[in-house]
């Protein structure tokens, strides 16, 4: 139907008759001449409507927005003045000859170019939302991605296998979705929260280079970088340590960016372990384009007069620390207030702060309810931050979740929002997470990745005398403050693997129960392996440069995982719950 794609035409094809096919992007009455931007995945063309042929030109004059057209005609250059740098056909355009309304179009509930579209009214038109250039081009780039990194693991010996979508559910963290079985009344499947057992059976096997691109489910709350399913780059290896994993990872995503987005990322990528990582940014994937810190003031505050800074030292997980900001005296107090309502999100009670106005003056010189009460180690603490005249200081006392997480954000926030980052890509690698964190409503400890993640070597007693020591062999890859991978070497042990039970809290009996076809295959001669995942939807979220993964994803949900294009989720037939066996309740209507 068509000889060229309308993005494609240029210099090249003068003089020469095209034929096209797309939407109308836009209609113009000129003055007795029409001008049609015809548009396709590949860009715009500029189609010219002369009256001189009066069955052609009043069919251009019934087009509206969005029909479909089918046109034939001349290119010819653009007559100067005319010219348009910012596409690629804007150097010409096509005189038509012939125009075809392959099918008319209601009128749009929204411009294609239209901008601060409500999210909503994108969702439930999903498919005019995706004609958008931006959307195209997005969902090219993530075809873009996944090509690449195929082709990359397919040159280093890996092969593609697929894992089942319905299996059986394991915890992994997150609650899973199930699925009823009508062969086998009562019983349920589950939908995978990643390939991870799968996998980890096929290094048993032999499969000693896997990889996948997996959809994976999860049945938890949802935001910006979350959606019910999702897409991940599942790699595992098997006689293969960290250092080897990394390297091979790391070598891919390097070529990734080199050739999708024309991008040379640093080499090696640095490395920092997981304790360095939360005293330094308060975050585990922090943001390396930001270039403030926190310092550590819990050792000085354990004694101070005022209360809050006191109490929170001598807490067992307690931590006091300062996020220093250069030159942030000027800061109003609206400002501040507004950075206080926000640390809130995350737990802290409060955000206590210092103006450094002018050192010399002594107390004078420095601003805030809490000088007096900090006085007997204020020359510390400006010694420990670097504070200057004209800095601020910002503090966080509490547990050292809420500290790290309150501080972190905050750091983030003023870093981007105040000037203090800088442009660019940086990449990092976390290492030496610890294995386990306490639960303090479970009072127990739990994996901080999964429990056959495999302790640090020398760490291995620690998992019976003293499990909050112990560290594992997990790394994650962070980049520009996200992590967009993850992963560590297994265990293959049985003996290591019952420690790690043994510190979960989980009998033997509980253990045969929820990964019994596991450990009975790991009992068969389990190589050493481990390996990775990478969020592919973060991924391309992050090269895309969007907010949110929900725009790089064709038919993403809601935060409230509700599908608004159709109406998923939704009620079914009495019949068909007879069949699976479960009872009827009372239908309820999915909320956007």
């Amino acid at each position: 139907m068509r000889t060229h794609y309308c993005g494609e035409l240029n210099r090249e094809q003068l003089n020469q008759t095209v034929t096209l096919c797309g939407w109308a992007n836009r209609r113009r009455d000129h003055g007795g001449v029409i001008f049609i931007d015809l548009r396709d995945r590949s860009g715009i063309a500029q189609i010219v409507c002369n009256p001189d042929d009066s069955l052609m030109f009043k069919a251009a004059e019934s087009v509206r927005n969005e029909f479909v057209l089918r046109i034939a005609g001349v290119v010819r250059e653009r007559p100067e003045g005319t010219l348009n740098p910012n596409m690629p056909s804007g150097e010409i355009e096509v005189i038509a000859r012939e125009i075809e309304i392959l099918n008319p179009s209601v009128t749009p509930p929204f411009l294609l170019d239209e901008e601060n579209l409500n999210e909503n009214t994108r969702l439930a038109h999903r498919y005019l939302d995706l004609r958008r250039p931006s959307m195209q081009a997005n969902l090219k780039l993530r075809y873009d991605v996944s090509k690449t990194l195929r082709r990359y693991l397919d040159e280093q010996g890996f092969i593609e296998i697929e894992t089942p979508m319905l299996t059986r559910s394991t915890p992994e963290g997150a609650r899973d979705y199930l699925v009823p079985s009508r062969v086998h009344p009562g019983l349920f499947f589950a939908l995978p929260q990643s390939p991870q057992l799968f996998k980890q059976m096929l290094m048993v096997a032999g499969f000693d280079r896997y990889f996948q691109i997996a959809r994976c489910f999860r049945d938890e709350d949802l935001r910006a970088d979350r959606q019910p399913e999702f897409t991940q780059v599942d790699i595992e290896t098997a006689f293969m340590d960290e250092e080897g994993i990394m390297k091979l990872v790391e070598e891919g995503i390097r070529r990734l960016f080199r050739q999708v987005q024309n991008v040379e990322l640093e080499a090696p990528f640095p490395r920092m372990t997981w304790h360095e990582a939360m005293g330094r940014y308060g975050s585990d994937k922090p943001d390396l384009r930001v270039n403030l810190e926190l310092t550590e003031l819990t050792h000085l505050m354990k004694d101070v007069e005022f209360k809050v800074f006191r109490e929170a030292a001598n807490l067992q997980d307690g931590r006091v620390a300062a996020l220093k900001v250069p030159g942030g005296a000027i800061f109003s107090r609206s400002e501040i207030d507004g950075w206080t309502e926000f640390v809130k999100i995350y737990g802290a009670r409060g955000l206590a702060w210092i103006k450094i106005n002018d050192l010399s003056k002594g107390e004078e010189g420095l601003q805030s309810p809490i000088v007096k009460f900090l006085m007997p180690v204020m020359q510390q603490i400006l010694e420990h931050s670097g504070a200057k005249d004209g800095d601020i200081l910002f503090f966080g006392a509490d547990r050292a979740k809420v500290v790290n997480e309150a501080l972190g954000a905050l750091r983030n926030r003023i870093g981007h929002e105040k000037g203090y980052a800088s442009q660019g890509w940086k990449p990092l690698w976390v290492v030496d997470f610890p294995m386990f964190e306490y639960d303090d409503e479970g009072q127990r400890w739990v994996a901080l990745h999964h429990p056959f993640t495999s302790p640090k070597t020398g760490h291995e007693d620690y998992l019976v005398s003293d499990p909050g020591r112990a560290l594992s062999r997990a790394y994650d890859m962070v980049l520009n403050g996200w992590e967009i991978g993850g992963g560590s070497v297994r265990i293959h042990q049985a003996e290591v693997q019952a420690k790690v039970f043994d510190a979960l809290g989980i009998s033997s009996e509980e253990a045969n129960e929820k990964f019994g076809f596991l450990l009975e295959a790991l009992s068969f001669g389990a190589p050493p392996h481990g390996g990775l995942a990478f969020g592919l939807d973060r991924l391309v979220a992050l090269m895309a440069q969007v907010e949110s993964i929900r725009d790089v994803i064709a038919f993403p949900k809601t935060q409230r995982a509700a599908c608004l294009l159709t109406q998923a989720p939704n009620t079914v037939s009495e019949a068909q719950l007879k069949e699976l066996h479960i009872l009827k309740m009372e239908s309820a209507k999915v909320k956007s």
